[in-house]
């Protein structure tokens, strides 16, 4: 009888030692990995997308559409797409709710956020009935983004200043016709992204008036770096990523006007100084294969930022 318990206790006194050497392993693994993960530093919690119009080329001539592009997006690892309304069949125009929710569909099946579509607009125009043409264009164009799952829509102030106005007083009434579009997308839930493209707006002192004279809580910036073509791009950066709702991050900058590679670190400490979290799509221009040109541009964006 005694040799039995010793033999229980024996075997229970095993199993303890055996699950004590157990916890002190895991523990020094765990020790372990915490030194590890203390070494590594943090990317940035930012999602990246892609915007169509770095497929500019053969979106237009047919040689590809949006479905092979979401087909791209997902085998290489984007996160999400910025869908250019220019591509949509009969652009300017609305598509048909056929073609938006088959592209939904897709997207949905390949594991794709849309994160945003846009169309080119100008509420720069002097004759007031263009531009009530031109908001039209913009509200009709807020139901797509709805019916796409798009958060968001892509606008442009406008082109050109007509003759015989000033900058600030055609401001005035672009930073109007923005705030009733505004409101239109508020009901659909959709914002709208004003993008400075080296036209209305063309430095940081532009964007901050014209958002403030905006100051809605539906309508943020489009920031687009390669667009900045002051002396310093990444000053310019810093000033207005406080707008900011969605991005335009390409692979070159303009500094003393000159087209200079960007530096994705500067980026990459603006953004961890500031507030934003939202999407980081990217847009490759210029010669080359677009193919070739994006994944590039992918992967260093993925080695710097994530």
């Amino acid at each position: 009888m005694i040799s039995k318990i010793n033999r229980r206790q024996f075997g229970k006194s095993a199993v303890i030692a055996g699950l004590g050497s157990f916890a002190f392993a895991q523990s020094c693994n765990t020790t372990d990995q915490n030194e590890d993960e203390k070494q590594q530093t943090p990317g940035l919690r930012n999602k990246i997308a892609l915007n169509a119009y770095s497929f500019n080329i053969p979106l237009r001539d047919g040689s590809m559409d949006l479905f092979d592009m979401l087909d791209y997006c997902s085998e290489l690892g984007f996160d999400g797409v910025d869908l250019t309304g220019y591509y949509f069949p009969g652009y300017p125009e609305a598509p048909s709710d056929e073609y938006i929710y088959s592209i939904k569909k897709r997207a949905f099946e390949l594991g794709l956020d849309i994160c945003g579509t846009g169309l080119r607009n100008d509420f720069c125009l002097a004759d007031a009935e263009l531009r009530e043409k031109e908001k039209e264009r913009v509200k009709n164009w807020i139901i797509v983004a709805e019916k796409l799952g798009a958060p968001a829509l892509r606008i442009f102030p406008g082109k050109d200043i007509p003759e015989n106005y000033t900058w600030d007083e055609i401001a005035v009434w672009v930073a109007e016709d923005i705030i009733e579009c505004a409101e239109f997308g508020k009901s659909h839930g959709v914002v709208l992204e004003i993008q400075n493209h080296n036209d209305f707006l063309k430095t940081a002192e532009e964007v901050s008036k014209l958002m403030d004279l905006v100051n809605h809580e539906w309508v943020g910036l489009m920031l687009d770096i390669g667009s900045l073509r002051t002396a310093d791009p990444y000053i310019e950066i810093a000033e207005t990523i406080k707008y900011a709702i969605s991005w335009q991050l390409k692979e070159n900058v303009y500094i003393n006007q000159v087209e200079t590679p960007v530096n994705l670190q500067k980026i990459k400490n603006i953004i961890e100084n500031s507030d934003y979290k939202g999407y980081l799509p990217i847009e490759t221009l210029g010669a080359g294969d677009p193919v070739v040109k994006i994944e590039k541009f992918y992967t260093e964006v993925m080695d710097v930022l994530k």
